[in-house]
């Protein structure tokens, strides 16, 4: 960890800073980003992606034939019909001939559960096929098939992260300060929905002499960490335009480290398959953040 001389070193422009502090937390900044590199191009991460395929009410025929009311992009012709109830459940039926698995059992047919309708740590059902899967996301309501593939052309090709220079400044401790009781944030989502997350507190801090605030949200309850979504003045330039993501842990003695050298890309900046919250306008920052990832030099945008 940055002993507190950096902090002050960092804010009177003194370069007094022991090499071994520095040398420390670029080390863990370091080892950060390979885990999140990591978890990026794992087999089921998010460059696995290659589908976002929204249900009808009723039967939606899915295969890779051109005959299919959802068309995969990889699996076999006819992969079966997935009937989605006005109440909101789902079934699927196999095609005798698709060799797919539902939750890794060889049965005919099976009801879906999406990410929405799970509890604790249980998964929504996956159907696979081939090095491909998808199970079902709910947004808003709207049920869609989220597909996978572990030889998807994004994670083969992969182009990996830039990112801003290790900067010690950007770990800034800022001053927590604790909403009032039910307050709320709306984030817009590049599918054109519009979420609301509870607010714990507001994050105070100074920067260029200028005083600066941001607020996290609850993205799940009992969550260990907020979440940050945030714009700053190189969005859409040196970074991506619609946002960058933040976690932060919760406040101690009423103050929060705010490291930027850990901001980094939603997925929307890397599949086009994503349903990625937008930096509110209460967290964009007239600011030049430059600290955490950039644009994705592979982008599909």
């Amino acid at each position: 960890m940055i002993r507190a001389s950096l902090f002050v070193a960092a804010i009177l422009g003194v370069a007094t800073v022991q090499a071994a502090d520095v040398d420390s937390y670029k080390h863990s900044i370091e080892q950060w980003r390979a885990g999140r590199v990591e978890r990026l191009t794992a087999p089921d991460g998010w460059l696995s992606l290659i589908g976002l395929e929204w249900l009808k009410e009723g039967t939606n025929r899915v295969g890779s034939a051109a005959d299919n009311d959802i068309v995969l992009g990889t699996g076999p012709a006819h992969l079966g019909v997935v009937t989605l109830a006005r109440d909101g459940s789902m079934r699927i039926v196999l095609d005798k001939d698709s060799g797919a698995t539902i939750d890794g059992k060889a049965v005919a047919e099976a009801p879906l559960l999406d990410d929405a309708h799970v509890a604790g740590d249980a998964a929504p059902t996956r159907v696979a096929f081939g090095s491909a899967s998808f199970y079902v996301i709910d947004r808003d309501g709207r049920k869609g098939l989220r597909v996978k593939d572990t030889e998807a052309p994004s994670r083969k090709h992969f182009a990996g992260i830039d990112a801003f220079p290790i900067d010690p400044s950007w770990r800034i401790e800022a001053t927590w300060v604790p909403a009032q009781p039910g307050e709320t944030l709306e984030m817009g989502t590049a599918i054109g929905t519009i979420d609301k997350y509870p607010v714990p507190g507001k994050l105070e801090f100074s920067r260029d002499g200028k005083h600066f605030e941001i607020l996290p949200v609850i993205e799940v309850p009992g969550d260990a960490q907020y979440f940050i979504v945030f714009a700053d003045r190189t969005s859409g330039k040196e970074t991506y335009g619609a946002a960058r993501f933040l976690y932060i842990d919760p406040p101690k003695d009423g103050k929060v480290v705010l490291d930027f050298n850990k901001a980094y890309n939603p997925p929307c900046a890397f599949t086009p398959f994503a349903t990625c919250p937008l930096a509110p306008p209460e967290n964009r920052l007239d600011l030049r953040v430059t600290a955490g990832e950039k644009n994705y030099r592979g982008s599909h945008h």
